[in-house]
């Protein structure tokens, strides 16, 4: 299963080399879909240079046919529900019919071409085999590749403190013609487009109007090959100007050399090119073919890109806040970790141009459905092309919202990347092992790296960060495909969390017939694992729970739908529009992602074999909502402080009550699980909770959980420690729970209860209290002293 654009190169010297990086590109960013990434080139070797453009774009297109009917020569079909190998052919590889190509540079207007040959050759994706055709969808129409881009360029900004609607200053790469670099400059009226260069012109404007030069944006645009040289002078600043890139000397003005940080007063083409790249400027908008900037450690040659070599800067130059690439390869991805170390904000090309082959892969997945109602005699053509255009507005909707929590996932993974340098070192070693990463090829630091960034207070960079989120979604999406996961009942309804809402209320009952269910299910869980849970986060419980990878899934899967992790998570995520400050919104993300760690340990724990099940939901979820109701008027002592303290924390900081309340109480809502057993026993809620606060301040309990947790933590065998001591604990509170309660009905309240069990087992909890008393007075603690306490506490319980 394979998809990728077909590139017309104009590198016929080293051509190879432009497709294995775009590759590698592709490779990552199909993490976000169903189909392993791949990437197609080819050269035309008869152009020359007396050729019209339309004679020059008619080879291309020749070859780009050439092309397609060879492959689809060698390729599976897939006819009468079985698969046809390839007339003529010795197959030594498995079964495979799928095959989507994409549109890419020089190929955008060939989608039907390919389509067509595809109907020719019966191919049985029909025109879903080359997405973009006439009759799907126009990602330049769209705007959606730049409009996914421009995810991060908000998110970005939000991030550096960057107020975007008080005006942002923009260099460019490409021209308004382009799809990625055009649509992109449209997005916001708020953009001050300084200066642009593409492979003709160089466009600068030092103090543009915003609304003349957007409006003259949007003309050039609409003019569909309109070059910066069509640009009307008129509207372009006092000492700027468009300059063409062969002149041999270009005079910068002094409003030039103020705004770009220019001190020469005269400057080649080339020479002014690279102090564009270099200028203070908020952003650096990448939306052309063509890389411009490396690691200073890397030689031209190793970049791979002879046409630019005379203009690239090495990333310790760039002055810019952040660097957004909605086209490929704009950076070298040591020149972005250069970048990010330095302080600059960016991520990788995969990240941010990721909505366009998302938005093809929506497309493929509906006419693969669509097609077979057609087949079927339920829809017509006609009426299959009418859903399409009604769907598209949801379509874009579902991409902009992965861009948008990938994006969150690296600022979650860096926000930890400090303090878990030691966890993320062990997980790159095991993705090594497993052969998912080379490290060297990555560009991932190595250990002693790892280990000298962790001293200086560095982690992993965002960049870093990026392909390690993409390697294991694709890695975690590949193990569930091999698991029974995907085909188990109460994951069913995930398969439509893939397609439009308006295709699933008129094709619900036949989604499952899908021919990539099992994928499109795999994938949509491994994006929502990774993006809610972080990249180690499977890892991290196999060490602490010992399960393998698809049962802590399971875990996952029941925890999030116990504790509605996706409500919660938008409700967080809608809180920007109320303002609420990003470091406030960090903060509940992070709690929600330890809350729901710690319930899939429990359950994995305490539910074994686990079983997905509405049952196990429906049994815990009331006693969630009802503590939420009612945690401010039941706790008591530290536990209703600190409740309460949070609560105000979060509430001043203008967050809605019930979502306040609700993280504010993570903690409580964690030993929920606990409660719900001992309520099992016959006994209402509102007692337990209150036994648990009397537990918890008479006996010292919280105290001793909160010096746990603060353990230091040197290798991942203490790691492991102190979850067990975690672990113990709750369970002799649970059993302590139900020893108290055991004798409620004999007194008027809880307290009365507790005071006469207190009295009961008074020498044992004496004893107890004072081996705590010991503790915290010695100098030192090590995991053996916690270990013998926690046993003591072990008594009382089987005593009670």
């Amino acid at each position: 299963i394979a998809r990728g654009g077909l590139r017309w190169s104009d590198r016929a010297e080293d051509y190879r080399t432009e497709v294995l990086g775009l590759l590698k590109s592709q490779q990552v960013k199909n993490a976000v879909i169903v189909p392993m990434g791949a990437k197609g080139g080819f050269i035309c070797r008869r152009l020359n240079d007396s050729m019209s453009s339309r004679e020059r774009l008619d080879e291309a297109r020749g070859c780009y046919q050439d092309l397609i009917s060879s492959m689809l020569d060698i390729t599976d079909n897939w006819q009468h529900d079985q698969v046809q190998p390839p007339a003529q052919a010795v197959c030594y590889d498995e079964d495979d019919p799928y095959l989507v190509v994409a549109a890419d540079k020089g190929t955008t207007t060939f989608s039907d071409s390919a389509n067509t040959i595809s109907a020719q050759y019966q191919f049985w994706l029909g025109d879903a085999f080359a997405s973009g055709g006439i009759q799907g969808y126009d990602h330049k129409a769209m705007a959606i590749t730049a409009r996914g881009a421009w995810v991060s360029v908000e998110r970005h900004f939000r991030e550096q403190g960057i107020d975007s609607q008080q005006g942002v200053s923009v260099v460019g790469i490409g021209s308004m013609a382009g799809d990625v670099f055009g649509n992109g400059m449209l997005l916001s009226n708020q953009i001050k487009l300084v200066a642009a260069f593409n492979q003709r012109h160089i466009f600068i404007d030092p103090n543009p109007d915003m609304a003349s030069s957007l409006a003259e944006r949007r003309r050039l645009f609409e003019q569909s090959h309109a070059g910066w040289d069509h640009y009307n002078p008129k509207l372009i600043s006092e000492g700027g100007g468009v300059f063409s890139r062969s002149a041999k000397v270009i005079s910068i003005s002094p409003q030039m050399q103020q705004c770009l940080g220019i001190a020469s007063p005269h400057l080649t083409a080339n020479a002014l090119i690279s102090e564009l790249l270099k200028a203070p400027v908020d952003l650096l908008w990448n939306g052309a073919v063509g890389t411009y900037v490396k690691s200073r450690a890397e030689t031209q040659a190793e970049v791979g890109d002879k046409a630019n070599d005379s203009v690239r800067i090495n990333a310790d130059q760039l002055r810019c806040k952040v660097v957004v690439e909605g086209g490929n390869l704009g950076l070298t991805q040591r020149g972005r970790i250069d970048f990010a170390l330095a302080g600059g904000a960016c991520n990788s090309d995969f990240i941010d141009n990721s909505a366009g082959v998302n938005c093809s892969d929506h497309e493929v997945n509906i006419k693969i459905l669509l097609d077979a109602q057609q087949r079927a005699g339920e829809l017509t053509f006609k009426q299959r092309n009418t859903l399409l255009v009604s769907m598209a507005d949801q379509v874009v909707e579902q991409v902009l919202t992965d861009n948008f929590q990938q994006f969150e996932a690296i600022s979650m993974a860096q926000a930890q990347s400090h303090e878990r340098t030691r966890e993320y070192r062990r997980y790159i070693q095991s993705l090594e092992k497993d052969g998912v990463l080379d490290r060297e090829q990555a560009s991932i630091p190595d250990d002693e790296t790892l280990d000298k960034r962790r001293q200086q207070g560095q982690g992993l960079t965002r960049p870093e960060l990026a392909v390690l989120v993409s390697l294991t979604k694709g890695q975690l999406k590949q193990t569930l495909l091999d698991s029974s996961l995907p085909d188990e009942a109460f994951v069913q309804p995930i398969l439509q969390q893939s397609f439009p809402q308006l295709l699933v209320d008129q094709f619900a009952e036949v989604l499952d017939q899908h021919p990539l269910r099992r994928g499109l299910i795999a994938t949509r869980i491994a994006n929502t694992v990774v993006n809610h849970m972080g990249v180690s986060f499977i890892q991290r419980m196999q060490g602490t729970a010992s399960a393998d990878t698809a049962d802590i899934v399971r875990a996952y899967l029941l925890a999030s739908d116990i504790y509605d992790l996706p409500g919660l998570w938008q409700q967080i995520e809608a809180l920007e529009s109320l303002g609420v400050r990003r470091e406030v919104q960090m903060r509940m993300l992070l709690e929600l992602q330890r809350l729901i760690r710690r319930v899939a340990r429990w359950l994995l724990r305490n539910r074994h074999p686990l079983q997905l099940s509405d049952a196990e939901r429906n049994h815990i979820q009331p006693v969630i909502k009802q503590l939420v109701d009612r945690m401010g008027d039941w706790l008591q002592g530290s536990p209703a402080q600190a409740w309460k303290d949070r609560f105000y924390f979060y509430s001043q900081a203008g967050v809605p009550d019930r979502l306040a309340k609700t993280i504010a109480g993570t903690t409580v809502l964690y030993a929920a699980l606990g409660m719900t057993e001992i309520a099992d026993q016959g006994t209402e809620l509102q007692p337990v909770v209150e036994v648990y606060c009397l537990l918890g301040e008479r006996l010292e309990l919280f105290w001793f959980s909160r010096t746990i947790d603060a353990l230091g933590v040197a290798n991942h065998w203490q790691a492991s420690a102190r979850e067990t001591l975690r672990d113990e604990l709750e369970q002799q509170l649970r059993r302590l729970g139900v020893s108290v309660l055991q004798e409620v009905g004999k007194y008027r309240d809880s307290g009365q209860c507790f005071d006469a069990w207190m009295t009961q087992h008074q020498l044992r909890i004496t004893d107890w209290l004072s081996m705590l008393a010991e503790l915290k007075s010695s100098d030192r603690q090590d995991y053996a002293m916690y270990t013998v306490v926690t046993r003591r506490l072990a008594e009382i319980a089987v005593t009670g």
